[in-house]
């Protein structure tokens, strides 16, 4: 555990929802997933707020995207081992958070995020942008869900740990604390909002370059608690981390066609990813890998998290250009597209049946008989199925197999 003198910080990931107050239910865990403007406002309103019983402890608050954010607590006492406020679900009580051991640390801590739920509150019900938002007839945020709390804990940096130096695209900003936890470097890339909005051309395009730095200039990452960007390293990166939230979203919204759309908008990101590192190997100073796969499923029948094992593709760039075709990859526009969104009062529902593919429609190239990336085609795959924990494994004896 890291631990400060006398000192701890307790994060959690929040979301910005709507509460009933003379019910205390919440009405919805999401006040508004477009809350670009509004958000980083009430944020500012929260940061440095003082909480009466506990003026010892400093709160710090950050806008993350869309409906979310993030809180941090500083001070004597703390400890991770509690419950959140969060129901998980739209219309139910807002909980309190409590201890989940005997510990004198534990209970003083749920004192303190309780007290720190119930001040959040008093300060954004008071804040013009909600009575702005309820003349306008959209739910207000009136309430932050604290969920997730924890303590920083102490872990080996990313590159002494696996030997390479690594580097990642990831605007959802609990994706990058985990990589900035793990000493990952956070590159820019503009237009990449972690939302329905992202510019998915632009992550490929900042992960392409950080991984073939030298020939170009450097590229430019995240400094921590400066809240701005600086020259990343001058011999660029051995591991990129390219992360796509929209998918997610489209799950938790249950909008089959918004997924699928976003689903071919990330196939075609990854073709423009191959493009630019092809281009780079063909150079004669690299050798490229792609890999392919996902934390979790979330269905849009059931519009949130399950346990499903998820798919897992890795290949050599050589090798998925051989299956593709030169030309195929090389054709592959560069130009800057956004998510295709759906158009207002489109309805997001499809009833109609998958297609089903004919017989030789597909081809395994290399590998196994596995052609498809789907969750019941990589069952059939010969990694067959590892937890994830042994991912970063399996990735390094792969390199190393096709090195050798």
């Amino acid at each position: 555990m890291y631990c400060f003198p006398l000192l701890n910080y307790l994060p959690t990931q929040s979301n910005f929802a709507t509460l009933d107050e003379s019910t205390g239910v919440i009405v919805s865990r999401r006040a508004d997933r477009h809350f670009e403007e509004e958000g980083p406002i009430l944020c500012a309103a929260l940061d440095g707020m003082k909480l009466p019983s506990f003026p010892e402890y400093e709160v710090r608050v950050r806008y993350a995207t869309e409906h979310r954010c993030g809180v941090v607590v500083k001070g004597p006492r703390l400890s991770g081992n509690i419950s959140g406020t969060d129901p998980l679900k739209d219309n139910r009580l807002h909980l309190k958070a409590e201890p989940l051991d005997d510990s004198e640390e534990a209970k003083n801590t749920a004192a303190v995020v309780n007290e720190l739920s119930k001040e959040i509150t008093c300060i954004l019900v008071s804040q013009p942008i909600n009575a702005k938002r309820a003349v306008e007839g959209k739910n207000i945020a009136n309430v932050v869900l604290l969920r997730g709390c924890g303590i920083r804990i102490e872990v080996p940096p990313f590159e002494t740990k696996h030997g390479l130096t690594p580097c990642m695209v990831a605007p959802t900003k609990i994706i990058a604390g985990l990589g900035l936890s793990l000493g990952i470097d956070i590159l820019e890339a503009p237009g990449a909002t972690g939302d329905y909005r992202t510019l998915l051309t632009s992550k490929a395009k900042a992960i392409a370059k950080a991984l073939s730095a030298p020939l170009d200039t450097p590229p430019r990452v995240f400094v921590p608690g400066e809240d701005e960007y600086k020259t990343g390293r001058e011999n660029g990166y051995d591991f990129g981390f390219l992360h796509i939230k929209a998918i997610d979203d489209a799950g938790h919204d249950k909008a089959v066609k918004l997924k699928v759309r976003g689903l071919e908008a990330v196939d075609r990101a990854i073709g423009q990813l191959a493009r630019l590192l092809w281009e780079a190997e063909k150079s004669g100073h690299y050798q490229y890998f792609l890999c392919v796969t996902g934390d979790h499923s979330t269905p849009v029948e059931y519009g949130d998290h399950s346990f499903e094992p998820v798919p897992f593709a890795i290949c050599r760039l050589r090798d998925f250009v051989g299956a593709i075709g030169e030309g195929n990859v090389m054709n592959t526009p560069l130009d800057d597209f956004p998510l295709p969104l759906v158009k207002s009062g489109e309805d997001l529902t499809d009833d109609s049946e998958p297609a089903e593919h004919k017989p030789g429609e597909r081809k395994a190239f290399s590998g196994d008989t596995v052609c498809e990336y789907t969750e019941i085609a990589a069952a059939r795959g010969c990694l067959g199925r590892f937890p994830g924990s042994e991912m970063m494994g399996i990735i390094k004896k792969f390199m190393k197999a096709k090195n050798d």
